[in-house]
């Protein structure tokens, strides 16, 4: 890389389950990741946003870790670079903030290590880490995404048709995934399971062909992980409630949790957030738009010193 030039990379957030899509729906939201580097001496790692001063300025950065592991598995070593980091994903909220470190660090390794990978070597390599291709999918392709991972098969649809507003409700307190995932059952008795995988089917349908009533209907049905997950978010209930009374077809957690997502149909989300917000002082509202272009990366000029 000549003096002067800096490699940039932008990963939109997302939302995984959307209900009963557990660990296979995933939708990609307009909050970015962004990274900016260029090859340097040593790591060298400066956040611009303030969740990101927690985090380490030296290579045991989660990102740059990504990024060293990807050229090691195709055995390359990664080079050093200074790189500013900065994020409007908020963090342990359910909205793929470490999914989107993870595809950062991966197009880092790509770029600097000259890996030429595909979006599927891309969605490979992160469904593996993250355990499920959801998050990382969205982030990676945009848009809506169902994947699947059965062994080390990884498949994924990418939908960019879909047009609908997204609202989520953002609390202050976060939930770690392992938290949310320590309250699930190891098994579902069979019948269970049954209807939990008619329902994930009758959601994907109804958002296919635009049935917003049964989309909502749907989401509020799942069997999978949302029963279990109630009692971690006390006002989980309230959210829902308020959301449905101001207009939305639909609401989920987020993810993992703990915000919550509310779906609208298109052009009566602004309604609904002014809403949620007289009723919700105590949390942050926000109206996003679906990213249907994915992670981007491109070359920037550098006007000033990093």
């Amino acid at each position: 890389m000549t003096n002067g030039d800096m490699f940039a990379i932008k990963v939109p957030a997302s939302s995984a389950n959307l209900g009963p899509g557990f660990d296979s729906i995933g939708l990609a939201v307009n909050l970015y990741l962004t990274v900016e580097a260029e090859l340097h001496s040593k790591w060298e790692v400066i956040p611009l946003s303030v969740e990101m001063e927690q985090f380490p300025r030296n290579e045991n950065h989660f990102i740059v870790q990504m990024a060293m592991k990807t050229a090691a598995q195709y055995g390359k070593s990664m080079p050093p670079c200074k790189m500013t980091v900065s994020s409007e994903i908020p963090l342990a909220r359910g909205l793929g903030s470490s999914a989107a470190a993870i595809i950062a660090g991966i197009e880092l390794a790509n770029h600097f290590c000259h890996l030429n990978l595909s979006k599927l070597d891309k969605l490979e390599i992160s469904a593996k880490i993250e355990g499920h291709p959801d998050n990382v999918g969205a982030s990676i392709y945009g848009g809506l995404v169902v994947g699947s991972q059965l062994g080390e098969d990884i498949d994924l649809t990418a939908i960019d048709s879909i047009e609908m507003d997204v609202i989520a409700v953002i609390p202050e307190e976060e939930l770690l995934t392992e938290s949310a995932r320590g309250v699930l059952p190891e098994r579902l008795e069979f019948s269970t399971a049954v209807e939990a995988s008619a329902v994930s089917n009758q959601l994907l349908a109804a958002l296919l062909t635009g049935n917003w009533k049964l989309a909502g209907k749907m989401m509020s049905y799942d069997r999978f992980h949302q029963p279990y997950r109630r009692k971690l978010i006390p006002w989980w209930g309230q959210v829902e409630t308020l959301a449905l009374e101001a207009g939305a077809f639909g609401t989920a957690l987020s993810g993992a949790g703990p915000s919550i997502l509310c779906l609208v149909e298109l052009g009566k989300g602004e309604g609904v957030v002014a809403s949620l917000q007289r009723s919700l002082s105590n949390m942050k509202v926000v109206q996003l738009q679906i990213d249907n272009y994915g992670s981007q990366v491109y070359s920037a000029v550098k006007e000033s010193p990093i």
